[in-house]
């Protein structure tokens, strides 16, 4: 295993194991700063007054957490007034296990789409291959891929 391959693993076991920490969290209706706001027993204006600004200005940012438009560095700040952490993390779908899951499918779809192109121009030349040698092709032609990856993975051209 090169240097390259050991990177990307620690990489992937990271997000793998940031997977495994969120993995049935969800985002309350109200949102994260209102309703440990509201856990915590503090109004709007008393969070506010922690931070240097209005109740008003407080209301906004939580409908802005809701909406998709407040920054990371507004939700540390909130939730550094409120005694707590801002945590944030990218990680794959619920529906997929892991992240060598999402290279994987990718793989696999570089690899059909290769194979099919190779495939169209042997067929013209009357050298067609059975489907049973295409996914042969494919499954090979994608492991390599994962094992040797590039960041050419992830062009579509």
């Amino acid at each position: 295993m090169n240097m390259k391959s050991v990177v990307i693993k620690q990489y992937r076991e990271n997000v793998n194991r940031a997977k495994a920490q969120v993995d049935g969290l969800f985002v309350p209706s109200e949102g994260w700063v209102r309703t440990v706001r509201t856990a915590l027993g503090m109004s709007g204006a008393q969070l506010g007054r922690r931070m240097g600004i209005t109740r008003g200005a407080i209301s906004n940012n939580e409908k802005a957490e809701l909406s998709g438009g407040i920054t990371i560095k507004t939700m540390q700040q909130m939730a550094e007034a409120m005694g707590c952490r801002f945590v944030y993390a990218i990680v794959p779908e619920k529906d997929i296990e892991d992240i060598e899951d999402i290279v994987n499918k990718r793989a696999l779809e570089k690899a059909r789409a290769e194979v099919k192109e190779a495939s169209i121009h042997m067929a013209l030349e009357d050298q067609a291959l059975s489907k049973d040698k295409q996914w042969d092709d494919i499954e090979r032609l994608a492991s390599d891929m994962v094992k040797n990856p590039t960041f050419d993975l992830w062009n579509d051209e």
